[in-house]
Order: C-alpha cells, then structure tokens, then sequence
C-alpha cells in the first residue's frame, strides 16, 4: 500500500508543480494604454450560428478599436447570414463573406479561417469562434499584448460559461490539462513545436507570421487548431505565446451533457486520445487525479485494513496535490465550485471520452460535429 500511495503522490504532484509554475507565467492581458491602437481584422467562422452569432459580434463592435469584421458563413443550415447580413446593413465595418463548405482534404474550419485571413484587409488578425463573447477593452489589450511579446500567434483562454452538470465538470479541465502539463515558461525559451498549445476560441495573429507559417493551410485536415496552430507557427521557426482571457472574453461551448460529449470527441484523437498518448496519459490522470479520492475513501474506511500514520499522511498528501490546482483554477478563472469539488469524477470522465473517441476511430466510426465527419475526406 505505501508503495501505491508513493506512486500516486508523485503523479499528482507532478501537474500540480507544473500548475503552480504557470500560475506566474500566464499571466492576464495588460491594459491597453494611452497609445495608438492598430486596426484589427476580426475574423469569425460560423456555422449554424444564428442563436448567438449577433451577440458576438455586438460585443466586438463595442470596441474603441480601429476594425473590421468578417464573417464567413460556412454552408449554414440556418438564419446566420440574414443576420450577419443585417448587421451589416447598419455598420459597414462588418461584413460577411459566403462558403460552401470545406474543399476535399479540409476541415470546415480550418478552410473558413484561411479564406477569412485572405480577405482581411488589416495586418493583425484575431479568429475569433462565434460563441465568444469580448469585453470592451478586450482587442486593445489583446494588440499590445502582442506588441510586447514579440509573439507571431498568441492565444488565450477565455472565462468557460457553464450550466449542465457535464459542463461544470468537464470543462474546467481545458486549464487544468494546458497549465498542469505544458510549461510556459519552457514554450518561451525554446522553438520545440511540442511545447507549445493554444486555445481555438481566440487566437491573434500578425499577418506576415500567420502566412508564413502556411496559416491554417498548414492544419487543414485538422480539427484541432488550438494545439495544431500553435505548433506550426513553431516548426516555422516563430514565436508563439499564452495569456489570460478570463477577464476580456468569455465562451460557452455546449449547452448539454450530449454536446460536451460529441463536442470535445471530436478532435480528441489530435489530443489525448492520440494512440501514443492516451495510454500514458490515462495513467497519469487516473494515478494522480482519481486514485487519491478512492485512497482516501477506503482510509476512511479502515480498508482493506487500518491505516498506518504514514499511509495516512501520504494519502492526504496525494489528496491534496490532485485538488488544490482546481479549487486554485476555479477561484482564479471563475469556474464552477461544483466541478471542483467533484474533481475525479470529471477527470474520470475526461478519460473515458478520450477511450471512447479512440475506440470510434479504431472502428471506423468517428464523430460528427455539426453535419460533418470528424475526419475530412482525403485530398485529390
């Protein structure tokens, strides 16, 4: 038993290291300051987006920022060009661009961002997905953000909005999985494309770094731009870099336990559900993150018999590493206590979707999102 206490003490303690490091280096967006502001393209992929899709960009246009915004609507099946379209007709800054759906050989959005860039008319580009909603200050920010940096792309994860029980638990995880096991610190100092990940929600880029890097040519049969952009920027030989958006911006993904599950299943075969990956990493994060609560349960228990003082000690320890970075996530980033507090549930969870997901790739059955295949149809 000491043995499997040691064991999952130093594989909670390992993200919790990392998680704790990174609390210093992504770090929120500075002010915007009194200085000039540089015009910025606003570039949005929508499909079937009708919902939200004027929210969003009522939120964008409340910015003291010079700016346009392009909207491609992606073959919708609904309202979301009429809307665009409306808002156009009273502020000429917006504009929308009409698709027909991905070429073969690419994903629908990483075909709608590489038509967006080529019709941005200004040299600092923020994608932009279409449940994101901004603060005010948030693009001003966001620009000497990047002029600081010296960053090509930066990318930031906005505050997750989260109602259904699925939600609280899972999402959360997007922060405890990038901060607890990519050091920041290392992506700065090094080009090692690995080291490197992003969030898809928002990403801004300079221009002349985006093309070239290939843009989201280079991932066009990606579904996961959030690690896969970032890394071709980095195999390009340019700077990529994280912030902070919890306060400039926040998203809400999914509405029900049925679109987290199909929503994050479809591009996990790129992440977690990778086959040279999910092994390892279930390891890691049933070892560290969910054996600990069940060790504790059964001390509590007096199973399979009672407890020596350093078991005891040692399993508290464990206990403590695996939590104390999501109750510190969800007082910093705003996240639901609830999901905290059901820690290992979430990331039990989290693990089942991803052997799922493989288990539907191995079959041939893989997801769908919207109307279309996870894996986009093979080049000609």
């Amino acid at each position: 038993m000491t043995a499997l206490l040691i064991v999952c003490l130093a594989l909670a303690l390992v993200p919790a290291a990392v998680f704790a490091a990174n609390l210093r280096a992504y770090r929120p967006l500075p002010p915007a300051g009194d200085g000039p502001i540089p015009p910025i393209s606003v570039l949005i992929p929508a499909r079937d987006e009708e919902a939200g899709i004027g929210e969003a960009l009522a939120s964008i246009l409340a910015s003291p920022s010079p700016l346009e915004v392009v909207v491609l609507d992606d073959d919708s099946e609904d309202g979301t060009a009429e809307v665009v379209r409306s808002i156009a007709a009273r502020d000429d800054r917006v504009r929308l661009v009409s698709g027909e759906g991905p070429p073969p050989g690419w994903n629908g959005k990483q075909h709608a961002c590489w038509r967006l860039a080529h019709e941005a008319r200004h040299d600092l580009f923020v994608f932009l997905d279409a449940d994101v909603r901004l603060a005010p200050d948030a693009l001003p920010r966001v620009a000497r953000f990047i002029a600081d940096s010296g960053a090509d792309l930066a990318s930031g994860i906005p505050r997750q909005v989260t109602a259904s029980p699925m939600e609280r638990l899972i999402i959360p995880l997007i922060h405890f999985v990038m901060l607890g096991f990519m050091p920041i610190s290392s992506m700065r100092r090094t080009r090692i494309p690995s080291l490197s990940a992003g969030c898809g929600q928002l990403f801004v880029a300079r221009r002349d770094g985006y093309f070239d890097a290939g843009g989201h040519e280079a991932i066009r049969a990606s579904r996961h731009d959030g690690i896969k952009l970032p890394r071709a920027f980095r195999a390009a030989g340019l700077r990529v870099d994280l912030f902070d958006a919890t306060d400039a911006a926040s998203c809400r993904m999914y509405r029900s336990a049925g679109e987290v599950w199909r929503g994050l299943s479809k591009n996990a075969g790129e992440g977690l559900a990778a086959p040279r990956l999910i092994g390892p990493m279930s390891v890691i994060l049933l070892g560290g993150q969910v054996a600990p609560f069940v060790l504790a349960v059964a001390a509590a228990l007096g199973l399979p018999r009672p407890w020596t003082t350093i078991e005891v000690a040692l399993a508290a320890a464990a206990l403590l590493a695996a939590w104390l970075p999501r109750l510190v996530a969800a007082a910093r980033y705003r996240q639901s206590w609830f999901g905290a507090a059901l820690h290992p549930i979430g990331v039990a969870l989290l693990v089942l979707l991803q052997w799922n997901a493989l288990a539907r790739d191995l079959l041939g059955r893989p997801s769908t999102w919207k109307g279309r295949d996870r894996t986009p149809a093979p080049a000609e």
